[in-house]
């Protein structure tokens, strides 16, 4: 009876505390209309941590390579709402200017309902090309190679002059008889975030989290025990992938401007951010990536705030903070100070006397 009632508090505990995030989640916007893009953004970098958690947490490879999904959504999003009703190669020449490249409510949302899942599925299509080529590196190997993805991508989209080149691209520009857009686009990403969760969530109650976690622990015996390593890496990467694309074209639109190696496939900032949130917060684990990311974005947003000049220095003090101090992360050291809230048996004096004898 006992582990009945228990079972049914945590429920119940879960069950408000979902509760709680969608209804303050909803209401946000409507409270804090001066904030929202900066909610918006808090919400697009949950799913950037969440999704790296889930390579270099849970599968043990460190990519830094994952803001490349991130730039082909932002691009792959862009032209599909332009494209859908303009010459993408007339927009960018005109730098998205002009009064001739005007977009009405209905065209708009339609392009961005209609680039939204082409940015997932193109990124997620990356993720598969790519992985088959990076994954059967390991290691430091690994974490250099995607770093030069990152660039290269950026190097690249410099030199397309059909997307703009090195002077980048705007996406489609929201009618003035939308309002206040901010306000869509925190919705989307609010979505997006559920969504990334619930599916993350459901892979780590699967056999396929006891699969990336044999990898992480130690990659020779899970082969020698007939798994297919590299399909199960490549999988894990393209999951992430799925979502960061939407992400990025989402985020492309919230910024109003993609720039191709300070926005799109900037490994300095987001590139990095995504592992510093996971790592603060307390990666490996579900809920340690999205506390890391709330941490980071209410720091970054402070310090741009009140140091604007030095909100850099401010965030590679955060980043050497971390590492040196709080390797295990938020979660790891709340696990450390309350072991019994998390699970974990403690053994009382008595028992470990009791042991000995």
């Amino acid at each position: 009876m006992q582990v009945s009632n228990n079972g049914q508090s945590s429920f119940t505990s879960k069950l408000m505390l979902y509760g709680g995030i969608a209804v303050v989640g909803l209401a946000a916007p409507l409270l804090f209309p001066a904030y929202q893009a900066q909610m918006a953004e808090l919400w697009l970098f949950v799913v950037f941590a969440l999704t790296w958690d889930l390579v270099g947490g849970q599968m043990g490879y460190n990519s830094f390579g994952n803001v490349v999904f991130v730039g082909v959504g932002m691009y792959a999003c862009a032209v599909v709402q332009v494209g859908l009703y303009y010459e993408v190669s007339e927009y960018t020449d005109a730098r998205g200017g002009g009064t001739e490249f005007v977009f009405d409510q209905g065209q708009y949302l339609t392009g961005l309902v209609a680039g939204l899942p082409v940015a997932a599925l193109l990124a997620a299509l990356f993720a598969v090309v790519l992985g088959a080529l990076v994954l059967s590196l390991r290691g430091h190997y690994f974490a250099i190679c995607t770093l030069g993805l990152g660039i290269a991508m950026g190097e690249l989209a410099s030199g397309w002059e059909w997307i703009g080149a090195g002077s980048g691209m705007t996406p489609a520009e929201p009618p003035r008889s939308m309002g206040n857009i901010n306000r869509l686009h925190y919705y989307l990403a609010f979505g997006l975030a559920i969504l990334t969760f619930c599916a993350i969530a459901t892979l780590l109650r699967s056999r396929f989290a006891l699969a990336i976690n044999a990898i992480r622990d130690d990659e020779d015996k899970a082969e020698a025990m007939g798994m297919y390593t590299t399909r199960i890496k490549v999988t894990a990467w393209t999951c992430s992938a799925l979502f960061l694309g939407a992400a990025g074209g989402i985020y492309g639109n919230l910024k109003r401007f993609i720039d191709p190696t300070e926005t799109a496939f900037s490994g300095a900032t987001i590139g990095v951010w995504m592992v510093l949130m996971a790592i603060l917060g307390g990666k490996g684990t579900l809920w340690g990536p999205i506390i890391g990311a709330v941490v980071f974005q209410i720091t970054k947003e402070l310090t741009w705030t009140y140091i604007l000049g030095w909100q850099r220095v401010a965030l590679g003090v955060l980043i050497v903070a971390i590492v040196v101090f709080f390797p295990e992360g938020i979660m790891g050291r709340l696990k450390i100070l309350f072991p019994e809230r998390f699970g974990h048996r403690v053994e009382t004096p008595d028992e470990a006397r009791e042991e000995g004898r």
